[in-house]
């Protein structure tokens, strides 16, 4: 034990501040490595690998195993040579995050100018509307990410937003109700549009594993861009929105309007701020409305 607190008090010793700023940058990679892979199926991936390396360090370590141990140590460089392929989508879905952190400030300014006021309230009109009639509806809402591969998939529509036309599109058994809305601004793009089903594996460990298609479409394409996919489901008639691989569900009208509001930044919009930080908070909680 005396030679155990020497040990610890001459490392402690030897800990600069620039010691535990290195420490520190470390911890804030590898946190920032996970926090990227929270909730995909490339963390139970991970999980997996690590128990393997561990279970053969143990196993290489505690046991005399010549063929084994080279084997090992002649697996490791193909090891790290494969991580980047097998954490691809992952690993671009971080540098898009980061491309997006960049270009906040200027989408914020370019978003105040942009009449969105009367686009967010059609939204939310007819996401009230198709609720009370328990009327399915998928409604994606471009910001920075470009969405023109998707828009390619539906029916070009370059129309105006209203509740209206949002609850015609929607209505049960038309021809354009099957698939998502694209809104570019205050325009409808495109309706009937195929867009991509999650791939995280949030929908495996909670009450949204029991969602429809509809849901895994929204969540899918928030994995894949900055857009925000509101949702409407024609079981229960409940309002969701998802955005960055999050759902936030049982939305009504109101708190719904101010999420859009503090994601687009409308001009003339009171207390803006305090709109985004309370929406933030609300949309990335992982284990609300459960």
């Amino acid at each position: 034990m005396t030679e155990f607190l020497n040990n610890l008090f001459f490392i402690f010793q030897r800990i600069s501040w620039l010691s535990v700023i290195d420490i520190m940058l470390v911890t804030l990679v590898f946190f920032g490595l996970l926090y990227s892979l929270r909730d995909t199926q490339a963390m139970a991936l991970l999980r997996g690998m690590i128990l393997l390396v561990v279970a053969v360090i143990l196993l290489t370590s505690l046991v005399e195993l010549p063929a084994f141990s080279w084997l090992a140590q002649s697996s490791l460089p193909a090891l790290i040579i494969s991580i980047p392929v097998i954490f691809a989508p992952e690993l671009r879905r971080a540098l898009e995050r980061l491309g997006r952190a960049g270009a906040f400030w200027a989408a914020s300014a370019q978003a105040a100018d942009a009449p969105l006021e009367k686009t967010i309230h059609a939204v939310v009109s007819a996401a009230a509307r198709l609720s009370a009639r328990q009327h399915g509806a998928l409604i994606i809402l471009q910001r920075l990410d470009n969405l023109d591969d998707y828009i390619q998939t539906g029916v070009q529509m370059n129309a105006r937003v209203t509740p209206e036309v949002l609850l015609q599109i929607f209505y049960p058994n038309t021809p354009l109700h099957d698939g998502g809305v694209i809104i570019v601004g205050s325009k409808i793009a495109a309706a009937s549009c195929v867009m991509p089903l999650s791939a995280s594996g949030v929908l495996n460990r909670s009450p949204e594993r029991q969602m429809g298609l509809r849901h895994r479409a929204a969540l899918g394409t928030s994995e894949v861009s900055d857009a925000i996919a509101v949702v409407v489901s024609e079981e229960t008639g409940g309002i969701s929105i998802a955005h960055a691989g999050r759902m936030l569900r049982r939305l009504d009208p109101e708190r719904l309007e101010n999420i859009l509001i503090a994601f687009f930044h409308p001009h003339g919009m009171e207390d803006k701020r305090g709109i985004f930080q309370r929406a933030f908070r609300g949309l990335f909680s992982r284990r609300e409305d459960k």
